[in-house]
């Protein structure tokens, strides 16, 4: 097996991860039933391509295939030891996970306590099952895998349940192959993993779409396991491939990966297509680095926003929680006389600066948790103190 890949062919990854990232924040904005009730009028903010970014949550899935898949089997799986790939698996996505379901706990609980002082007579929770049980399942991180049909506390990191459950699947096939010495049972088997979940999706769950998070694990598993067969793809890809090929396969992938964003609300069942389309848009990132299209998503702007996916990604639902309750405070007068300096305004405005406080918050979540909350699971968990957590990509 090669070494792993340089650095230089996750940048352009990470980037589309960051882009992919800040739209289901403006996703969730869009959807918000009370800020759809407060705002007169959201003019361009409607456009159909944020209402269905939710689908950018199944492209997450299959980067996450890539990476793992690059760090794990290219990286020399006759080395893999499975207790320190789980151990940095925890690292990547738990501490900044549990920080926000605390964040949440802590949110609700001040609430709690304004109502008991009377100065507020209801705190409905932001989610209308935010209870004992729920918490306690998303603490050890099973809210996505049958127990609950809904979404609880920090509603994005059903996914994140549905990833650390993945990632064990990945850890046995990878132990598997091992054990037989034989790379080529990976590939045998993610190729049934993925077209098992697609079957399970359709004939056990009878989901016609991917917009669904009950059992939300089998969701993950098509695209992860798409994505560990899109790295073997992408090294079979020969060398002599034109330029101006490169280049189609690359933009072509990319208006593709759009367009069925943009329609997917009106065919739910193209979903089940995306993550294909995906998994062709970033293999070719992979396979042609030299192309204008990968040289656009290494600058500095997009890097920054790509190593913080995960924090912006992770806080945002906080935040939009806050942009609520500040919009129903001083909205209903205010927005409409916004709006009279132009159509859609307000909206605008708010959006503005919801983004602005995801960035922010995630800027300081990313360097005071993610990274040294890695680092000290590490620490604390792995054998050898030479693993470091936050040398991967993977997570959100």
């Amino acid at each position: 097996m090669t070494g792993h890949r340089s650095k230089e062919h996750y940048v352009p990854l990470d980037s589309v991860r960051g882009i992919a990232a800040l739209s289901v924040v403006v996703h969730h904005f869009v959807i918000s039933q009370p800020l759809a009730a407060i705002l007169p009028n959201r003019a361009w903010i409607d456009f159909a391509f944020f209402h269905n970014a939710w689908l950018f949550v199944d492209l997450f899935f299959v980067l996450s295939g890539i990476v793992i898949s690059m760090s794990y089997v290219q990286g020399g799986f006759g080395t893999f030891e499975f207790r320190e790939y789980i151990v940095r698996r925890l690292a990547r996505i738990y501490p900044l996970h549990i920080v926000t379901l605390l964040a949440f706990l802590s949110f609700r609980m001040m609430k709690l306590g304004l109502v008991g002082t009377g100065l507020i007579h209801f705190a409905p929770p932001e989610m209308a099952v935010n209870n004992g049980y729920s918490f306690f399942l998303n603490v050890l991180l099973l809210h996505a895998i049958g127990f609950v049909d809904y979404l609880s506390w920090n509603g994005p990191s059903w996914s994140i349940s549905a990833e650390f459950y993945t990632y064990l699947v990945f850890g046995g096939v990878v132990v598997l192959a091992q054990k037989f010495r034989d790379v080529r049972i990976i590939y045998v088997l993610s190729l049934f993993l993925s077209v098992a979940s697609w079957a399970f999706i359709l004939l056990v769950l009878r989901q016609y779409a991917l917009d669904f998070h009950t059992y939300g694990i089998a969701r993950c598993i098509l695209s992860f396991f798409l994505g560990v067969l899109t790295l073997r793809a992408v090294a079979s890809v020969p060398s002599a491939v034109r330029p101006a090929v490169q280049s189609v396969w690359q933009i072509g992938a990319a208006i593709a990966a759009i367009a069925i964003v943009c329609v997917v609300g009106m065919q739910p069942m193209l979903s089940f297509l995306a993550p294909v389309i995906f998994a062709v848009l970033l293999g070719s990132l992979m396979a042609f680095p030299g192309r204008r299209l990968p040289s656009l998503l290494s600058v500095k702007p997009l890097v920054w926003l790509g190593k913080r996916s995960y924090s912006i990604y992770m806080v945002h639902a906080l935040v939009l929680v806050l942009i609520e309750y500040f919009s129903r405070g001083v909205g209903m007068r205010t927005f409409p006389m916004i709006d009279q300096f132009g159509s859609g305004l307000a909206a605008t405005l708010l959006l503005s600066g919801y983004v602005v406080a995801v960035l922010a918050l995630s800027n300081l979540t990313y360097a005071n948790i993610e990274i040294p909350g890695s680092k000290a699971i590490v620490g604390l968990l792995a054998r050898r103190p030479r693993v470091v957590a936050t040398a991967e990509g993977g997570g959100q």
